[in-house]
This record gives structure tokens, C-alpha cells and sequence, in this order.
């Protein structure tokens, strides 16, 4: 039996379609009914009883009316957030293959869900984005595309808005950009790692490949670290011996040419040694990442803010000739950049909310940024966009 580490997991996490409480085997995360949250949409249960919980429900949207279908989460304003979207299709509509559709957060489109090639593998598929809330609210939305097929309906599965600490990623201004999550990895582990391991629900996947994998011998501490990876993303690593360089094909796949938020967690995994040092330089696509990197038993983040990257991406870790110890690698965020400051004027969303709720019925998509994204504006609303803020200009 092991330790939990202090738990100082906050945030909300939603089942959608579910109309109980849903808990997670061996954790103290339960997950609440979304009927709160949202006021459009219909409810489904899968057939099959060897789903998780939170996969077993579902809630899809055939309203073809509306123009995005939003969720509405209490957060503070000025906070820092981790938003995961959680998808499993299930066949929930007799059909074989998943719709394609579009998820928005606030008054950005955040990106095309396709779980295709994970339903056909028989997994659920999620999506992580990190924001700053610039408002007392935030929305959660899904909406149709010109790639959604005209019989099929958009649909989620869970929802969890995760509180994270200011001192997080802060490198990154979250008042004009957000983190979409690539790759979280832990080199050198066969399963993934969560909570509550990682305190705030980050989900680390496992990564091993040709190279090497070695233990470590002596224990770290998280907050040592920049953004605070678990402790137990340092149990393993990737390694290369005394002398040899290590590469590794990370992220996995093809990245789209644009910038990246890039931060890399070292530790040596041998006993506290006065004489014994590992050194080595890190290289991104052959372009110099950080020159003589010592890694020691207490480790090391390296990172870039604003990365450029393109196609398939290889890390390349050199020893330093006096090194005695060959590289080695324990875990790695990606993240792509997404400009995030786009918004309507709070006075005018202040008017529209005050006139939503004294309408008996209005429009089922009245609800999160009235004007944005603008092809996902309020039905009936008409808006002008200069720079970063939206009016509206008629209804």
C-alpha cells in the first residue's frame, strides 16, 4: 500500500447524460449530473456494461437550429483553468462511425473533434486545452461543421474544468493565448499517470521506444519543478549509455507548422555522487535547445515559451565529453498556441444575458459569447468584430 500524495485537486467534473453521480474506482473523484450546466441537448445510455462510468452516458445534440450547443461553468475570474473534453461514441445513433464536429471555449474555436480512428480501436477520445478565464463564466461548447454529416448529431461524453495554480505554465500570457494540449508524456513507463498521482488530474501517457529504460534510485520532490510534474513521472526514464547520444521521435506524428509551448523534466537517476556528473546538450530538430544541461539527483525543467515546430519532431540529447554518464530523459509537455483573446464587450453580454433570462423560451443558442466565434454567433444577433472585441450591433 502506497501514499496518497497531499490532494489538492479543485475543479468540477461533469457526466454528461447522466442523471446520477458517477464515481471513479479506487479515487475520491466523483463525477456530477450535467443537467445544471447546460439546457439543450438530449440524454443517451450506451449498451454495454464494460464501459466506465462516465463513458456509459452521453448527451447529443440534433437541435439543427442552433448554431453551438454550450455548457456554462462558475470559475474565478483571473483564474487559471485545465478544460478536458471527454468523447465516446458508442453507436448512440445506430450509425458506425463518429460525427465530426467543432468544440469552442468562450468565444474561440478550440478545435475539430474526430474520435474516428479512436472508436475504431475500441478507445474514448479527450482534449485538453489550458486558459486563463477572463470572466466570473466560462463556456464549454460543441457545434456543427461543414464537416458534420447532415443525419448525424454532435455529442460529449464528459466535461471537467480543473483548477490549476497561478505559478503553472505562467511563462505563457493567458490573458491573449491559450495551451492546447500535443503530447504529456513519462519516458520509460508502461502506464499512464494520474490522479492521484498528479494532484491536479493531469493525464501523463506512457512512452517507450528502442532506447533504454532505466529506475531511479533516489525520490524527488514535485514542487521542486516547474509546473509541478509528479513525483512519480521520475520513477523511469529514457537513457543512452556513458558517451552515446539518445534520440527519441516525440510527440509522435505530425505537428502542424506553428508555435509551441515546449517544457522538458530531467533527473539522475543514480545515487547522490560529488564526482560523478551528467551533462549533455539538447537539440529540437537539430536547432540548439539548451547547451549543457547538468542534471542532477534533485532534476531540472528546461523549456520555451514559443517554439517553432513542423512535421515529425526528434529530441537529440549529447553528452559533454567529461560527462560520465550518458543523457537521459523522465517526462515532456507540447502544447500548441492558440491566440485566445477574443471576446464580446462584457457590457453588451451583461444586456443579452439580462434579456435571455426574461424570455419564456429563447433561442436554444443563447447561451456563452453571443458574437464569437462568428460563424457560431447567437441566432438573431448581428455583430461587428474590430481587433479583439465584438459589439453587437442588432438584433
Amino acid at each position: 500500500m502506497h501514499a496518497w500524495p497531499t490532494l489538492i485537486y479543485a475543479g468540477t467534473l461533469v457526466s454528461c447524460g447522466s442523471s446520477t453521480k458517477q464515481s471513479i474506482p479506487d479515487t475520491s473523484l466523483s463525477y456530477i449530473p450535467d443537467d445544471g450546466f447546460i439546457n439543450v441537448g438530449n440524454k443517451t445510455t450506451l449498451e454495454s456494461n464494460d464501459l466506465l462510468p462516465i463513458l456509459s452516458t452521453l448527451r447529443y445534440f440534433p437541435q439543427k437550429s442552433a448554431r453551438k450547443y454550450c455548457y456554462t461553468f462558475q470559475v474565478i475570474r483571473g483564474g487559471k483553468y485545465l478544460v478536458r473534453t471527454i468523447y465516446f461514441y458508442g453507436g448512440f445513433d445506430g450509425g458506425k462511425q463518429p460525427p465530426v464536429f467543432d468544440q469552442i471555449i468562450g468565444g474561440t474555436k478550440w478545435s475539430v473533434v474526430n474520435t474516428t480512428e479512436d472508436y475504431a480501436n475500441g478507445m474514448s477520445s479527450y482534449y485538453e486545452i489550458i486558459i486563463g478565464a477572463h470572466a466570473k463564466t466560462l463556456s464549454v461548447c460543441v457545434a456543427r461543421s461543414n464537416q458534420t454529416a447532415a443525419n448525424s448529431s454532435p455529442f460529449i461524453s464528459a466535461i471537467e474544468v480543473l483548477s490549476l495554480e497561478d505559478s503553472m505554465y505562467n511563462s505563457t500570457d493567458f490573458r491573449t493565448e491559450a495551451l492546447v494540449a500535443v503530447a504529456r508524456s513519462a519516458f520509460g513507463n508502461e502506464d499512464s499517470i494520474s490522479f492521484p498521482d498528479d494532484p491536479y488530474y493531469r493525464l501523463w501517457q506512457p512512452f517507450t521506444d528502442k532506447n533504454e529504460v532505466v529506475s531511479t534510485q533516489t525520490s524527488v520532490s514535485s514542487s521542486d519543478f516547474w509546473n509541478k510534474p509528479p513525483e512519480k513521472a521520475f520513477s523511469k526514464a529514457i537513457a543512452a549509455g556513458g558517451g552515446k547520444k539518445l534520440e527519441i521521435q516525440w510527440p509522435s506524428g505530425s505537428l502542424q507548422s506553428t508555435r509551441y509551448y515546449v517544457s522538458l523534466y530531467f533527473q539522475d537517476n543514480r545515487a547522490t555522487s560529488a564526482n560523478s556528473w551528467r551533462v549533455f546538450s539538447v537539440a529540437v530538430n537539430g536547432k540548439t535547445f539548451y547547451n549543457n544541461l547538468n542534471v542532477s539527483t534533485g532534476g531540472v525543467t528546461i523549456y520555451s515559451a514559443e517554439w517553432p515546430l513542423s512535421g515529425p519532431t526528434k529530441i537529440t540529447l549529447t553528452p559533454d565529453a567529461k560527462s560520465s554518464a550518458g543523457p537521459l530523459i523522465n517526462a515532456g509537455e507540447v502544447y500548441q498556441i492558440l491566440p485566445f483573446g477574443r471576446r464580446t464587450l462584457a457590457k453588451d453580454v451583461a444586456v443579452m444575458e439580462e434579456l435571455t433570462r426574461n424570455l419564456d423560451n429563447p433561442p436554444l443558442d443563447w447561451v456563452g459569447d453571443p458574437c464569437l466565434p462568428q460563424e457560431n454567433s447567437w441566432t438573431g444577433v448581428s455583430c461587428s468584430v474590430k481587433d479583439t472585441v465584438a459589439r453587437i450591433i442588432s438584433l
